[in-house]
């Protein structure tokens, strides 16, 4: 048996420009920290005393005796593009609900590799979980997504990750104080809206109004290095919160799906009650909300927010693991 952790995502600045269409021609960067909530995959070969091959449980289960029958597309595409061929027995259980803007279907497939590749006695890098994923979800499975979550899974850290023209891409480790870095981490509150959203929908509207876009683009992307300057070189740290409201206002502008009046109106409230800015997170359309509260107004926003859940969070830095090895 081997079960593999690989942490969800929390994205501050440059989302959008991670996507292909955009930054093999313009460049783009996101600054972005994984956090420690997790996916977990189990997985073990499957003994040949079943009817079924394959066994997979996620919110449902599936037992099937073929590869092709399994209704779970990134499983029946990882298993494929893997080669596997005996029988095997996948669980997947996560700590926080899928489709709700932390990168979690990336998480799901980062894992889902990192599983498998142990269970064939192969050892992979970080850069290999990173760059497979993309690959399946963007050409196997071709879905709009872009190509920040995975990274963020399979390194984890808090990062600038520059996507390059040739395709190419850098993971840039932030250096920053840990002092600093904890600070910003008790400036932040999470909760969940309730609402859920396929991602890839929301996605897809936003890549098809890039060229129209290209201002509030480029301006996400200047984000990423006014992000940067804030939590390095000493300046007021609300000024970060500032930012972040600066760059929700112009991801709201790239399409008419980002946001809606039931979470424009969450957002109202939470600034009324303190908080001085914040972000949807991932595509958009629901999911988890990030506001920027300083501490002595935390509970005024708790409060004000009362009818959702409040999710505390630290920072991880040690991105997808296999924690338990028995092959």
């Amino acid at each position: 048996m081997i079960i593999s952790r690989t942490p969800f995502r929390i994205s501050f600045f440059g989302g959008g420009t991670d996507y292909p269409p955009w930054y093999r021609q313009n460049g783009g960067a996101v600054l972005s920290t994984s956090f420690d909530k997790y996916c977990y995959i189990t997985c073990r070969e499957l003994p040949p005393f079943f009817e079924h091959k394959y066994r997979i449980a996620y919110s449902k289960v599936e037992n099937t005796k073929s590869i092709r029958d399994i209704d779970h597309p990134a499983v029946r595409a990882v298993l494929g593009e893997m080669g596997f061929d005996h029988g095997l027995e996948v669980h997947c259980d996560a700590d926080l609900p899928a489709r709700s803007g932390l990168g979690s279907s990336s998480s799901f497939v980062v894992g889902l590799l990192h599983s498998l590749s142990a269970l064939q006695g192969r050892r992979v890098t970080k850069d290999w979980l990173a760059h497979e994923a993309i690959r399946i979800e963007q050409e196997v499975l071709r879905e709009n997504v872009g190509s920040q979550d995975q990274v963020v899974a399979a390194h984890g850290g808090f990062n600038v990750i520059h996507f390059h023209r040739d395709g190419s891409l850098k993971v840039e480790p932030l250096v920053v104080p840990m002092q600093r870095k904890q600070e910003l981490n008790d400036h932040l509150m999470l909760f969940f809206t309730g609402f859920s959203r396929i991602s890839s929908e929301i996605a897809k509207a936003q890549v098809a109004n890039i060229e129209k876009k290209s201002d509030e683009l480029h301006r996400m992307r200047s984000m990423v290095d006014q992000g940067v300057e804030i939590l390095c070189d000493g300046h007021n740290l609300c000024s970060f919160g500032e930012l972040l409201h600066s760059g929700w206002m112009h991801k709201r502008a790239m399409s008419d799906q980002v946001s809606n009046s039931s979470i424009d109106a969450l957002y109202d409230t939470a600034r009324k009650a303190g908080a001085i800015g914040g972000k949807l997170l991932g595509a958009g359309g629901g999911g988890f909300i990030l506001m920027f509260v300083e501490p002595k107004k935390q509970s005024a926003v708790r409060e004000a927010l009362s009818d959702l859940i409040h999710v505390p969070f630290k920072f991880e830095t040690a991105g997808s693991q296999v924690i338990y090895y028995q092959p």
